[in-house]
């Protein structure tokens, strides 16, 4: 049986099999959201009436709970609600915006100061607000034990309402809105003796950096091979960088991979990232997977690793996912 929700000064019909961002955002009331998961926590709402399932407040902090938060992608109301927009002091902190740098014509690198301290991993993710209906998730490729900032790497899209805010509104000294961190694609201990296998396309490369930075200065036993992909030697912004990283770190492989047919003989390789790193690794048992990028990359990557021997927890990727439930693409 539907359940009505009433959210914003409108009335929605949920239907059994829906989830509340699908009932929601199926009438064009655009909820913010990214992996679609229950991971990210992009699209927390707030129940005023009603009850909503424990399995939607699954991986919140109690004090979040106890105010009535829920996660709207994985919420199949069992009665009718009453809902709203999160408030601000709950669920955001302020940052200051260090530099800002253009590492491509479209990709820009913040760093931040958080007002108060965050204790994060190299790799995981915080959402960056600009108003409540623009919230977009970015992996954090600074690491905690080197850097005394957070790093971000942005890249901007055409109609992107959020990129594009950063690159022609944001500034050094600038404050804006952040939430987190979240996310479970990043280095542990027990990693230590064991090969790793970072794939990145695009900005995937900045949280995979931070994670093979961490990795090294947690003095890493194994092999660390890192891929990179983009059509364009343009994409590949690190390359410089993590070939002279390559050359400090014996156990430290770095691989720059372009698709275009057309590429100058710089060190790089020719193919798709994925492609070239399962073609050089055959077997990955007993390896740790990490996956940072394109969707359909990451998604092609997990069941590829699988099938070469990846169990499931070894395989490692940000949980981020640009389809969208409407029909028009989402603005980023």
């Amino acid at each position: 049986m539907s359940k009505l929700i009433t959210f914003d000064a409108g009335q929605y019909t949920c239907n059994d099999s829906e989830t509340v961002l699908q009932a929601i955002n199926r009438d064009e009331k655009i909820i913010p959201h990214s992996c679609k998961n229950g991971l990210c926590q992009t699209c927390l709402l707030r129940v005023t009436e009603g009850d909503v399932p424990a399995s939607s407040q699954i991986g919140l902090k109690d004090s979040l709970i106890r105010k009535g938060y829920f996660l709207a992608c994985t919420c199949k109301p069992e009665t009718d609600l009453n809902i709203s927009w999160p408030k601000d002091h709950d669920l955001f902190g302020h940052a200051t915006v260090l530099t800002k740098e253009l590492i491509t014509p479209d990709v820009c690198r913040l760093t931040l100061e958080t007002s108060i301290p965050l204790y994060y991993h190299a790799g995981q993710f915080i959402n960056m607000k600009r108003s409540n209906r623009v919230i977009r998730s970015y992996s954090i490729a600074s690491v905690p034990s080197l850097d005394n900032y957070l790093e971000v790497h942005i890249k901007r899209k055409e109609n992107g309402k959020l990129s594009n805010w950063v690159f022609e509104r944001v500034e050094p000294w600038k404050n804006i809105d952040i939430q987190g961190p979240g996310g479970e694609c990043y280095y542990r201990p027990e990693f230590k003796q064991m090969n790793l296998l970072l794939i990145g396309t695009g900005t995937g490369i900045a949280p995979l950096t931070g994670i093979v930075r961490d990795a090294l200065n947690s003095g890493h036993q194994g092999e660390i091979h890192l891929y990179h992909g983009s059509h364009s030697t343009q994409g590949i912004y690190l390359h410089q960088q993590l070939t002279l990283m390559q050359q400090q770190y014996k156990n430290f492989f770095y691989h720059g991979c372009v698709s275009s047919p057309d590429i100058p003989d710089q060190g790089y390789r020719h193919g798709r990232a994925d492609d070239i790193a399962f073609t050089d690794h055959t077997d990955l048992k007993n390896r740790i997977i990490f996956l940072a990028g394109m969707p359909l990359m990451v998604s092609g990557a997990i069941e590829t690793a699988k099938q070469a021997g990846a169990e499931v927890q070894h395989i490692l990727a940000e949980p981020f996912d640009v389809n969208e439930l409407r029909l028009k693409p989402r603005d980023e």
